[in-house]
């Protein structure tokens, strides 16, 4: 018996086996010809040379005309480090969660309502974009605002006309009036292109583990770029300290208003007070001293008033600085040597293989599909 069994078990194993050496015989044989479909394709794209010479020799040309139409663009960048605006044990986890890449949105809502993440949003805002129209700028040693500079030295490319022509017959005219005068709340449409030009060109990146922020300005000219940067730098620095400082502003102007009445108080009640002493001055009847004591006493309080007040406004004046952010610059504006855009040579590679795909294309699917109509 138990040798049957040991027999029966052998043959079991032998079937086994014999069964996966079939299936990897199958799937080799698969394998094998699908590699040899891939070849017969590439033999029969590669036979006819012709139209692959065509193909190529098209795009080729398309890729250098492109690549030389396509203006040279620089990217100049500035990195900063923010002030730490921690409160507490909240932030503090709120940071090391997002140094894993977490986000518990702790502490950000109680300490700030702009916070680095949102940075970006305020490059995107009309009103941020804006106030850059006026910085000045020097292109070839010609000084120009920034605004003109996008207007005047920005080329279009040739595959544009077709669509800027047909915007200029069937598209909507503007019916606001052209103007110097730039008005957020109302743009022209040359304005609202340049405003959009300019978000497509300035960027901010933060990193959410360290909350650096990393600054960028795209341009033709290197030099407008690194100006524009530091210029960028400048106005965000601006705007987050204004916010920042909003309200201790408020609360200093309110301050300052309580102490000048409190200032005028005290000086009327002095007068009042010397002018009673003064004449009658050689009066000793118990009214008259009466009388002299309260105008004293009416004077001290007023006093005691304005220095209290004016203690608020230098605590007023403390709480402004206090809330004024610090940015520490990692790196600084400088004008880049190389150019941020793809090389031209890269361009005319891609357009050559983009032939090269386009040509096999026809050649495995169009030619038939074609043929097989007429």
């Amino acid at each position: 018996m138990k040798q049957r069994q040991d027999r029966n078990e052998i043959r079991a194993v032998i079937r086994l086996e014999d069964n996966i050496i079939e299936k990897q015989d199958k799937m080799s044989d698969t394998k094998r010809v699908k590699e040899i479909d891939v070849l017969s394709l590439l033999k029969k794209v590669a036979s006819r040379k012709k139209e692959m010479i065509i193909f190529v020799s098209v795009f080729f040309i398309i890729g250098v005309i492109v690549a030389l139409e396509q203006q040279k663009r620089y990217t100049s960048y500035v990195v900063l480090a923010p002030e730490a605006t921690s409160m507490g044990m909240s932030q503090n986890l709120s940071d090391i969660a997002g140094a894993i890449g977490m986000d518990i949105g702790g502490g950000k809502s109680s300490v700030d309502a702009i916070y680095p993440d949102i940075y970006p949003d305020v490059f995107a805002s009309t009103d941020f974009v804006v106030k850059l129209f006026d910085i000045p700028v020097k292109v070839k040693g010609q000084k120009k605002t920034y605004y003109n500079h996008i207007l005047q030295d920005t080329e279009i490319p040739f595959w544009d006309y077709p669509k800027l022509w047909l915007i200029k017959m069937f598209g909507k005219k503007d019916t606001i009036p052209s103007t110097n005068v730039v008005n957020p709340y109302c743009l022209t449409k040359i304005q609202s292109e340049v405003c959009e030009a300019i978000v497509g060109s300035i960027g901010c990146q933060i990193n959410k583990g360290t909350n650096v922020i990393t600054l960028s300005v795209t341009d033709t000219d290197a030099r407008v770029a690194a100006c524009m940067a530091d210029s960028v730098k400048t106005r965000l620095q601006n705007y987050i300290t204004l916010y920042r400082t909003k309200k201790a502003r408020q609360d200093l102007a309110y301050s300052q208003q309580i102490n000048a009445e409190a200032k005028a108080a005290y000086e009327k009640s002095r007068q009042k007070y010397a002018s009673f002493a003064d004449a009658n001055s050689e009066v000793v009847l118990m009214s008259y001293q009466s009388k002299l004591e309260d105008l004293e006493n009416d004077m001290q309080l007023k006093f005691n008033n304005y220095s209290q007040t004016a203690q608020q406004v230098q605590k007023a004046q403390a709480k402004i600085q206090e809330n004024t952010p610090a940015f520490t610059v990692i790196q600084n504006a400088t004008v880049p040597l190389k150019s941020s855009s793809m090389p031209r040579t890269l361009m005319v590679i891609i357009f050559v293989f983009v032939g090269v795909i386009a040509d096999a294309l026809w050649v495995l699917v169009l030619s038939q599909a074609f043929g097989k109509k007429k």
